[in-house]
């Protein structure tokens, strides 16, 4: 075999090494069960809305006795071990002897919501024993809204495994992607308000530059339409002092001292009609 020969095969064995690594290193998703046709923008937009969580791990410790004692593990979307391939969302490990049950897989999701909550259920898990009919176990978990925390409070609420059919392993967590979105509480009159400052806000700077950079403008010159301006200022000026002074500018005080000039001539029929003949 030729050197070029040679070096083309070792390119290609090494393409195909790093395809195959980046295949394996993709996590796989949640699949909602179903044909892909069949999901509805519904799921679709709630797998979406979780998509924060599911860079998260969650682990929670249950003790009852000396005879059951595991840890559950868990993840959004995502394999709990994803070198084993197994698509375990939700993992119960034995504390004692190491077994390792999966309780519900990614590829066999189920979401839907409320106002408030969103439901996540994860089926297809290992089979039962002795309970359930020996059907496979399934992880229901609740997403309840808080605001302000991404995820907190993981904890098992129950095992439902007393039944024929249908039992199912119950957990909660809270976090704000559940939440609701927040409606503006803006006013009528606070949208008007903040429309006129930002108009305000453009025709200031936008004047300010074209007056600088396209008339080249200095100094009060570059304030957009300033003799406009200058001229309304001077008009309420004036309006203010018509209509805030009291008296005209050039008045006369309003006292006077009496002198000797001021008095005129007494009137002769001053009061003589009031005196007695």
């Amino acid at each position: 075999m030729s050197p070029r020969c040679h070096t083309s095969a070792l390119l290609l064995v090494f393409v195909a090494l790093a395809v195959a690594g980046a295949e394996q290193s993709e996590e796989r998703s949640c699949d909602v069960v179903g044909d892909e046709s069949s999901e509805s923008q519904m799921e679709r937009a709630l797998l979406k809305k979780l998509e924060p969580l599911s860079h998260m791990r969650f682990n929670v410790t249950v003790d009852k006795g000396k005879t059951e004692n595991y840890i559950y593990h868990f993840r959004v979307c995502r394999e709990v071990n994803s070198t084993s391939h197994d698509f375990g969302g939700l993992v119960q490990t034995d504390k004692q002897s190491g077994k390792t049950t999966v309780i519900g897989r990614i590829n066999e999701t189920q979401v839907f919501n409320g106002s408030d909550w969103i439901m996540l259920i994860y089926k297809g898990g290992d089979s039962y024993g002795r309970h359930c009919s020996g059907e496979k176990r399934r992880a229901v978990i609740m997403i309840s809204c808080k605001r302000g925390v991404t995820a907190s409070s993981f904890s098992i609420i129950s095992e439902e495994r007393e039944k024929e059919q249908e039992c199912f392993y119950l957990f909660e967590m809270d976090s704000s992607v559940a939440c609701p979105a927040e409606n503006s509480h803006l006013s009528v009159g606070s949208i008007l308000l903040i429309t006129f400052v930002s108009l305000v806000a453009v025709y200031i700077i936008g004047g300010f530059l074209y007056q600088r950079l396209v008339v080249g403008a200095k100094g009060m010159e570059q304030i957009p339409h300033f003799a406009f301006w200058q001229d309304l200022g001077n008009l309420v000026a004036d309006g203010c002092d018509f209509v805030c002074r009291s008296k005209p500018r050039n008045a006369p005080a309003a006292y006077r001292g009496v002198g000797d000039d001021q008095l005129g001539e007494e009137s002769e029929e001053r009061d003589d009609h009031l005196l007695p003949m």
